[in-house]
């Protein structure tokens, strides 16, 4: 299977964890090969091994995903080598991506970059902030969710 798809935020203990999360529950519902995609996070500032956050947890929690065994890790270049796709929750993130990568990777979008014109395109960072923060996080992942599996599809038939 080629490469897989890798979920950026900052420290990959809020939002990048949330995205992988619905992510990968959004294609296994979805048939070969998109089933067998990998999807991991990372972050562009990440310590390795840190938990994800509680209320990044709680949130997921709410819509039935279970987060909590993941960990912080560091984007690698390796990483980006391997990715079929890498999403990024703002400018900044694909910004420090493109001037560390060497070489960058050529799918490198932003979370909610194939949502129709008009929807707002960063994720801003919940971290610290209340609950409902996160929740407002995880809404816009999600409303993302769609978008990326036809993009992948396309992706995919491209391939083949």
């Amino acid at each position: 299977m080629p490469g897989s798809i890798i979920i950026v935020c900052t420290a990959n203990i809020c939002r990048s964890p949330m995205g992988e999360g619905l992510l990968r529950h959004a294609l296994a519902a979805e048939s070969e090969p998109l089933r067998s995609l990998r999807v991991i996070s990372a972050g562009v500032a990440a310590r390795k091994g840190e938990k994800v956050s509680e209320n990044s947890l709680i949130a997921l929690k709410k819509v039935g995903i279970d987060i909590s065994k993941h960990t912080s890790q560091p984007l690698t270049q390796a990483m980006l080598d391997d990715a079929l796709l890498v999403l990024c929750m703002t400018e900044t993130h694909r910004a420090m991506i493109q001037l560390q990568a060497d070489p960058a990777p050529k799918n490198l979008h932003l979370f909610r970059e194939f949502m129709p014109q008009g929807s707002d395109r960063e994720i801003a960072d919940p971290f610290g902030g209340p609950l409902k923060l996160y929740e407002l996080c995880r809404d816009e992942l999600v409303e993302a969710v769609p978008s990326i599996v036809a993009h992948v599809k396309t992706l995919l038939s491209r391939k083949s």
